[in-house]
């Protein structure tokens, strides 16, 4: 990844995301600020997810405006920083100043129409950082973009990082990996992403919630068993029975895991890397299982325990490393496994679009060295003719197929029964899935 071009030196702190201002909370100058201390943050190597976090919950519409422009700008990675190094004659000692300018730059892409309101509420949002110092900066930098305009995007043009909005690095695999179909994978991860939904079969049928949705004046089409895609994003409180765990959010290639494994009633059975839950919930819904859910993120796995407790399911969920089994296995063998590896997360960049800026080339072999220790580990764990489900959302072939190729020259008494990949498209993230027996 191209490193940051202005300072990002730790010379000047960032500022909590929640910090209170002197703005109007409905400004676009407050949601440029707000936006610009969760890029910073996600810059300096902090998740979207995090960053996002620290949003001041007490302000919905804000915190929407400001998501929505953390968002837009990461995705266009590349774009901005372009153009800021052309305008720059030096670097600055402070990551937010930067960070606003990229944001505001993804405003001006997205409303051209009102490009000097959007530079005066910029240079408002500067007045708050640092006791203003770089506020006259950030206007003549702004300023001197609209009157560059049309030749700084010209010469983004010539760039292939901010031609395609990805890390050189990420191209160049792509190129390699898929030579005839690389430019629909790179537009896809530069897309907005469906909002897809999960109906609890154990409470509705998919026929009934679709007509729910047309009451309630949200059209969908369906996409699978379980899976419908709703026209238009919404939020979670508008969907039909939500807070009665009538249906999840997921998307439709997510759900390709646990009709996969297909749980049976009775079957003790493990997810190994447990959050945030969807798959979890979903194991749940398709048989009554004991299932033991483990994720080494506390945090994380109590949203795991919130969902269930929202659908109305049971299972034990505990903080541990599915690694370290002599920890938390009582040695009773397990019936199937849902090994949800950790990953590169390359074929889900449209969600995580932070990825791009968190990515190395190193992170895919080290990713790879990760799955191929939980796989070793957890293999044990199995029953003979026990099933496990290998699960990525990556399009790498490190972490994929060339990974379970390699354990079944490890593990000869593995079969393997299914896989499956899944590349990105308008309907679906990208994942792949491994399918695998242990001989009786």
């Amino acid at each position: 990844m191209r490193k940051p071009i202005l300072a990002g030196n730790g010379t000047a702190p960032l500022a909590a995301a929640g910090a209170r201002s002197t703005l109007a909370p409905d400004s676009l100058a407050e949601s440029l600020l707000r936006a610009a201390h969760v890029i910073a943050a996600v810059r300096s190597g902090r998740s979207l997810t995090v960053a996002l976090r620290a949003l001041d919950p007490a302000d919905p519409a804000t915190r929407a405006a400001a998501q929505e422009v953390a968002y837009g700008s990461l995705r266009r990675y590349g774009c901005g920083e372009l153009i800021l190094r052309r305008l720059l004659e030096r670097t600055l000692p402070h990551a937010e100043t930067e960070a606003l300018l990229l944001a505001t730059l993804y405003r001006l892409h997205t409303r051209p129409d009102a490009a000097y309101m959007v530079v005066d509420q910029a240079v408002s949002a500067a007045g708050e950082l640092v006791g203003g110092a770089f506020r006259g900066l950030v206007n003549a930098v702004l300023r001197n973009y609209l009157r560059q305009r049309e030749a700084l995007l010209t010469a983004m043009a010539d760039d292939q990082e901010a031609t395609f909005q990805h890390p050189a690095w990420w191209l160049a695999r792509l190129r390699r990996t898929y030579p005839d179909c690389w430019p629909e994978l790179v537009g896809v991860g530069n897309s907005l992403p469906p909002m897809t939904l999960r109906v609890n079969r154990r409470r509705v049928t998919l026929n009934d919630y679709v007509e729910s949705l047309r009451r309630s004046g949200l059209p969908c089409r369906e996409l699978g068993r379980s899976a419908l895609m709703l026209d238009r994003p919404v939020a979670v409180d508008v969907l039909p029975g939500f807070a009665d765990g009538l249906v999840s959010i997921q998307d439709a290639g997510a759900q390709r895991a646990a009709e996969l494994l297909q749980p049976m009633a009775g079957e003790r059975v493990l997810d190994a890397c447990c959050a945030p839950g969807g798959k979890t919930g979903h194991l749940l819904e398709l048989a009554d299982i004991e299932l033991l859910a483990l994720d080494i993120d506390g945090d994380r796995t109590r949203r795991v325990q919130d969902n269930l407790r929202r659908l109305g399911l049971v299972a034990t969920v505990r903080v541990a490393d599915c690694t370290a089994s002599e920890q938390w296995w009582d040695g009773q063998p397990f019936d199937a496994i849902l090994a949800d590896v950790p990953c590169t997360a390359s074929g889900v960049v449209r969600r995580h679009p932070d990825i791009k800026y968190l990515r190395r080339e190193s992170d895919v072999r080290r990713f790879a060295r990760l799955q191929s220790t939980l796989l070793d580990k957890l293999w044990p764990l199995l029953r003979p003719g026990g099933r496990l489900l290998y699960a990525t959302c990556s399009v790498f072939p490190e972490e994929n197929g060339a990974q379970i190729d390699a354990f079944l020259v490890r593990q000869p008494g593995a079969l393997r029964l299914a896989e499956e990949r899944l590349l990105p498209r308008e309907e679906h993230d990208g994942f792949f899935y491994a399918l695998l027996r242990k001989a009786l």
